[in-house]
């Protein structure tokens, strides 16, 4: 008989199967499918941003915000695919929106004008509050069941 395993994997978890079935119930939802599809488009928005509101001379931020929205965006697919495997990612989502706020002050490359100020802050507070939306969704999916 082999000995079992210290390690503290989540495929040695005796109730995975269990597990991946509350969270896939938790994620098709309407409720879920609705935050997914938020999720999804404000990190479309936030990589366009740049754009839309005009990042002039601000070239470090505006590579930031693409790259974050589109992550943001990538991270929202996963939730409305997999939910049940991609829900522990969800802390990584509000992070990703405090990010969006605050790295207009952080990143010193061009002055930030009242535009760029006011679009990264609305964005990054969708985008944070999207992300506790999303851990929620998984603390539903643990109670509920």
């Amino acid at each position: 008989m082999a000995a079992p395993t210290t390690g503290s994997t989540i495929e040695h978890h005796p109730d995975l199967v269990e597990m991946r079935a509350r969270y896939e119930k938790a994620g098709s939802t309407p409720t879920a499918q609705l935050v997914e599809g938020l999720t999804f488009l404000t990190g479309l928005y936030i990589a366009i941003s740049p754009w839309v509101v005009g990042f002039n001379g601000s070239t470090t931020l505006t590579v930031s915000n693409l790259i974050v929205g589109l992550a943001f965006a990538v991270l929202a697919l996963g939730f409305g695919s997999a939910y049940e495997r991609t829900h522990l990612l969800g802390w990584t989502a509000p992070l990703l929106g405090v990010w969006v706020i605050i790295s207009q002050w952080v990143i010193n490359d061009a002055p930030s004008t009242a535009q760029i100020v006011v679009n990264n802050v609305i964005a990054g507070g969708v985008a944070a509050l999207c992300g506790l939306a999303v851990m929620g969704l998984a603390a539903m999916g643990k109670r509920k069941s």
